[in-house]
């Protein structure tokens, strides 16, 4: 009845809810404070959370993207290998293909228009024994980071460098004399080429490359080499310098082409001997500390007009004069 002091506000016993006084300490969590509000981009479905997200997954993607295309990472040791590498466009990718350069997959565009040189690319390819990947024009356009593919993409597998010393011992499993090229700070890939071409034409035991700031086995210096690059081995040396030290400790005489060198190259007696050629670029020559290491500095002389020669052009000659006085030892 109203006034009753002894009705405490409870609910009938028989009431599904139960009593509405106390919960016996049951929620004391859900009344606790859960402290500041975390700012959006932490916050799980927010919009700032979802577009730093997208954000970090395009910087990914690029990466990847880049990684992909290199020609050739930064990579040293016995045995160290660059980054596999992409050959797009119809021309490009036949080019290569019919220059013998090694390839693990050809990637063809579904429904491509076909035409002579997609055809070409079919054939050299399944005369290789190259797999042929279909794939859809949207995959092609991310593997290639929106590059106009042509609907066709070679790609390259990672060339195998050699060690510094694997050239020596290469040397000495012919039983002959050390003969070496290297290059300081070439950076064409088809002057690469041309210098694994030339150094194998001319017996040299292999070629040295530094790891920075100079052109890698590509897939362009795999066609200018004409196959080469197959039988000789191209070292890379972490420190070009350092490299021809311990070439120098290991009985090597070191000779550097310069235009301004003090000996011309014609008959000149340390060709005949263990010898590492250094060839450096068109526009510089040979770096300062490459050129003071070098025991011996010289000239190709030259009648004409021409001033000087790129490295391709030069190592061939120099190489050339080698073998012959070689052999008429």
């Amino acid at each position: 009845m109203a006034g009753n002091s002894q009705r405490r506000n409870r609910r009938n016993p028989g009431s599904k809810k139960g009593a509405s006084v106390g919960t016996g300490g049951h929620s004391r969590k859900a009344l606790q404070g859960k402290g500041p509000t975390p700012p959006g981009a932490e916050r799980k479905g927010h919009p700032k959370q979802r577009a730093a997200n997208a954000a970090l997954k395009r910087e990914r993607d690029a990466k990847s993207r880049a990684g992909m295309r290199r020609s050739g990472g930064p990579r040293s040791g016995r045995g160290g290998a660059g980054a596999a590498e992409l050959v797009v466009g119809r021309n490009s990718v036949v080019e290569a293909l019919q220059g013998g350069v090694p390839a693990t997959a050809l990637y063809v565009q579904q429904f491509i228009d076909t035409d002579d040189r997609v055809r070409d690319a079919f054939q050299a390819a399944n005369e290789r024994g190259i797999p042929l990947m279909e794939a859809p024009r949207p995959q092609l356009d991310q593997m290639t980071g929106g590059l106009n593919h042509q609907g066709l993409v070679l790609q390259v597998p990672p060339y195998e460098y050699a060690h510094p010393d694997d050239l020596l011992d290469e040397a000495a499993n012919t039983g002959q004399d050390a003969l070496i090229m290297a290059l300081d700070g070439v950076t064409d890939s088809r002057n690469l080429g041309a210098v694994v071409r030339s150094a194998a034409a001319f017996g040299a035991h292999g070629v040295v490359i530094p790891e920075r700031r100079a052109a890698g086995m590509t897939a362009g210096a795999w066609k200018t080499s004409s196959g080469a690059a197959a039988r000789l081995p191209v070292a890379r040396a972490t420190n070009l310098t350092r490299a021809l030290e311990a070439y120098q400790k290991a009985g090597l005489m070191v000779v550097g082409l310069a235009a301004d060198g003090e000996a011309e190259i014609g008959d000149l007696d340390a060709l005949t001997g263990p010898v590492v050629i250094v060839a450096g670029s068109e526009g510089k020559g040979l770096s300062r500390l490459v050129s003071e290491t070098c025991d011996l500095r010289v000239r190709i002389p030259m009648p004409g007009q021409t001033e000087s020669l790129n490295a391709g052009v030069a190592a061939g000659i120099v190489l050339y004069e080698a073998a012959r006085m070689r052999a008429k030892r």
